[in-house]
């Protein structure tokens, strides 16, 4: 794929979506397969799935793996005071994922701190989440990086959802 990606996620979080390139052409899809088991597979412009991943049941870490099960790697929510920050734990290491707290852009670094990839959200306030993703070096897959943001947006919507659950008034 392209080193440059835009992609978004479903509303309802089901349903395929598809991936382009910096010049507007289709390079694969987005299959968020349920809105209820938060799953989803990369597929290249042959529709072959390239990685896939999920939640494994009563985890809070998303997976990503191959099609034939075989782990790439997990993304994990890591606490910070004044940034997001997640962590991704792939075969060839560990690569941290970097944002301010308000903002909507992220940095993907490898273990010697050099920039692996950027991804931000361009989306509107009121629609699901879009991503730009660009690739700048590194041996990570584009497919696989597009599990790792949609691992961080998961993440992100499960705490959201835990909150806002939290957040009912005292009586």
């Amino acid at each position: 794929m392209e080193n440059t990606v835009y992609f978004a996620d479903n509303l309802f979080s089901a349903g395929r979506t598809e991936i382009y390139n910096q010049s507007q052409e289709k390079v694969g899809e987005l299959n968020l397969k349920s809105a209820f088991t938060s799953s989803m597979s990369v597929e290249n412009s042959m529709k072959e799935t390239v990685v896939e991943g999920a939640f494994p049941f009563l985890s809070g870490k998303w997976v990503i793996t191959k099609p034939d099960g075989t782990e790439l790697g997990k993304v994990s929510a890591s606490f910070s005071l004044f940034t997001k920050r997640y962590y991704y734990t792939a075969i060839d290491g560990r690569y941290e994922i970097e944002s301010p707290a308000f903002s909507k852009e992220y940095t993907i670094l490898n273990e010697k701190k050099e920039e692996v990839a950027t991804f931000k959200k361009v989306n509107g306030l009121f629609q699901a989440a879009a991503y730009e993703l660009k690739k700048i070096a590194g041996s990570l897959l584009t497919e696989e990086l597009i599990g790792v943001v949609m691992g961080v947006n998961e993440i992100e919507k499960r705490r959201r959802n835990s909150s806002a659950g939290n957040g009912s008034a005292a009586t």
